[in-house]
């Protein structure tokens, strides 16, 4: 007799078990969620709290579907709200007797928040935004719904910071208990992937002597876009560790060192390109020769997992590999500048391997930090427009309560300033975003009628309170969670709190309720129009302006040198790479890397031409990058050559490899160099 089939090995239970398995993660975070804001508004209540919704609101703001990312914004919600609280107790000591003044420099206070979140990156740009918003929070409440001062700020602020931080830490708590935590895995598969990948496709293009450029011009150009993408996991891996906090500037060095590797492995393939093929095949096999084994995987058997097994082994290796390519005999330029940029590409990919090591088992020794680097501004522009256009918002929406007398128009207000300025550092997405986040609102409105004024009169207790709550959070939170139209259901669990502003006991103000439902429309929808009238600069338009001022950042390096070292040059470099748009040309992002390797290989032509008294001789090919004329300095480099020629030694050598690869990277790119003088 045959048996009943297993349900699991027919299709529609393969299908359905991993369903099930891929769901899990996204409910239970919707239960995380759910609990987070019942805890949240539970010790709001049992503290007698005025308005303990914002606690709730709080909550569910700051619960995120991964612990570090949770715990992260919860830090820097934090310092924002008591930045916020503090604001504006000093806007209304200024100006305790003109309405006109305050709401001025409320404004104002938006914009210069606005400015300062699209200046920051990621969780610090959230709290940056926090500080905006929570000020209009606490004015809101200070205006009532005539728009006079009540001279009662302080108070308010501590109230609101005392019930935004209850939220901070229930969320925190609820999540710390049920989560463990995985940012810092992850980050060490994403970086472990992407190393190896740098690293055996680099010696790949070794191994065939640069013979498929095209195919490796391309695939450099995509790893440039998936090395910017990981800056914000070393952001969430912070958030989970205390021993990453203190190592933080070491990470972002590992982001740099790619960037340098991958900058090397274009000049190596340039190079190869361009050399008889005889002489690539034999110059390339002693450059490979000296390569770890380990590093000599084909790409398409590149796998993480090897990395993280051991990442110390490998980062001995990969050191030993560097001393011995930099004392490798070499005769000719081109092999002392292929020796040299291979060893520059397996420093770069070693400081990611410290990092992997430091992620897997924590440092084998001590870990040097970084003391040097600073905030770097690559374009002023995007966040004046976003500081402008949250001027204008806040500004437009506080002179329309004050023609109408609304009385709910101070939360209008609010909710304006939130989307405004919580937005506007998503540039060409913030539009789309702020219409999902309002579609989210207008669902929510339905959906908490529903709940508020058909089913919570019949509850009286906390505990069935708190599990009606749950019917409308604990989806909500699973399809976040999932990232199915995240815009949508981020605005829904924004406003959900606010909308049914929970009290003890509860009231049911048909009136008022739909008043502060319509405020919280208004208020998003004016935020939303915002970003169609006043756009945000086109992504073509940044990365123009991005190369434009790489292309200047250059010039003032050829004519005084602005870094004192290469790497304040690769960090100046890697600003812009930061910021460069996901819709910028491939080409686009070679000219950056490409701007990287002139600079780099400028600061250390100049320094070996000033030991041989050449000075004079790196000047003037430096001053013709400078005016744009690719000919002149191709020509005085070749003089250059001649010179260093004629003298013996591993230094002149090594200069005429940096001259190699100067002129290898302005013949090959020589239109956007040219332009650079005019731009």
């Amino acid at each position: 007799m045959r048996g009943s089939p297993d349900l699991s090995d027919t299709i529609p239970g393969i299908w359905l078990t991993d369903s099930l398995r891929a769901a899990g993660p996204p409910l239970l975070f919707g239960l995380r969620l759910w609990a987070s804001v019942c805890l949240a508004l539970y010790v709001a209540f049992w503290l007698e709290l005025d308005n303990a919704f914002w606690a709730g609101t709080t909550a569910a703001i700051a619960c995120q579907p991964h612990l570090g990312a949770s715990l992260r914004k919860g830090w820097y919600r934090l310092i924002g709200t008591v930045v916020g609280a503090i604001a504006i107790v000093v806007l209304t000591a200024c100006f305790p007797q003109d309405r006109a003044l305050f709401l001025i420099s409320l404004a104002l206070w938006g914009a210069g928040c606005a400015l300062v979140a699209t200046l920051l990156r990621n969780f610090a740009a959230y709290s940056a935004a926090l500080a905006g918003y929570t000020a209009v929070i606490i004015a809101s409440d200070q205006l009532g719904a005539t728009g006079g001062l009540n001279a009662q700020a302080f108070m308010l602020a501590v109230d609101r910071a005392s019930e935004i931080c209850i939220g901070i830490v229930c969320a925190g708590v609820v999540l710390a208990g049920t989560d463990l935590g995985g940012a810092r895995r992850r980050m060490a598969t994403l970086l472990a992937g992407l190393s190896a990948e740098i690293a055996c496709r680099f010696t790949g293009t070794l191994g065939n002597a640069g013979a498929d450029f095209e195919g490796t011009q391309t695939t450099r150009r995509e790893l440039v876009r998936r090395l910017i993408a990981l800056d914000p996991v070393i952001d969430e891996a912070l958030g989970e560790s205390s021993e990453l906090r203190y190592h933080s500037p070491v990470l972002q060095n590992a982001l740099d060192g790619l960037l340098v590797a991958l900058a090397s492995w274009r000049t190596a393939a340039v190079l190869l390109a361009g050399l008889p093929e005889e002489r690539a095949r034999r110059e390339a096999d002693a450059a490979l020769a000296e390569v770890p084994e380990e590093f000599r995987t084909r790409p398409e058997q590149a796998e993480a997992k090897g990395w993280l097994a051991d990442p110390t082994r490998l980062l001995r290796a990969s050191n030993a590999a560097v001393r011995r390519l930099a004392a490798l005999p070499a005769r000719t330029p081109s092999l002392r500048l292929l020796a040299d940029q291979t060893a520059e590409a397996l420093a770069g990919i070693s400081l990611a391997l410290g990092v992997l090591a430091l992620l897997v088992a924590g440092p084998a020794g001590p870990v040097a930090r970084d003391r040097g680097r600073r905030l770097r501004i690559p374009d002023w522009l995007p966040p004046l427009v976003n500081a402008g256009r949250a001027f204008v918002v806040i500004g437009a929406v506080e002179l329309f309560w004050i023609i109408t007398a609304w009385p709910s128009g101070a939360n209008a207000i609010v909710f304006a300033a939130i989307v405004v300025i919580l937005f506007a550092p998503r540039a060409d997405q913030a539009y789309t975003t702020a219409i999902g986040f309002m579609i989210g609102s207008i669902l929510t409105v339905a959906i908490t009628a529903t709940v508020k004024f058909a089913i919570l009169p019949n509850v009286e207790t906390f505990a069935s309170f708190s599990l009606i709550v749950g019917f409308v959070l604990v989806p909500v939170g699973t399809f976040l969670a999932l990232q199915w139209q995240p815009a949508i259901f981020t605005g829904m669990v924004t406003a959900f709190v606010p909308l049914l502003a929970p009290t003890n006991p509860m009231t049911y103000d048909t009136a008022q309720f739909y008043n502060s439902a319509l405020a919280i429309v208004a208020g998003v929808g004016a935020g939303a129009l915002s970003f169609h009238l006043l756009p945000p600069l086109s992504p073509a338009f940044r990365t123009r302006r991005l190369l434009m001022f790489a292309s200047r950042d250059l010039r003032r390096l050829a004519t005084a040198p602005l870094p004192n070292t290469p790497k304040d040059w690769e960090q100046r470099m890697y600003a812009r790479f930061a910021l460069l748009p996901d819709q910028a040309q491939p080409l686009e992002r070679s000219w950056l890397v490409a701007a990287l390797s002139v600079g780099t290989a400028s600061i250390q032509l100049r320094r070996i031409c000033r030991r041989f008294d050449l000075g004079s001789s790196i000047e003037t090919a430096l001053h013709a990058i400078a005016r744009g004329d690719c000919t002149t300095a191709n020509a005085a480099l070749a003089d250059l050559d001649a010179t260093f020629a004629s003298r013996p030694g591993t230094a002149p050598l090594r200069a005429r490899s940096l001259i190699l690869a100067i002129t290898a990277a302005l013949t090959q790119h020589s239109a956007y160099f040219d332009a650079g003088a005019t731009a």
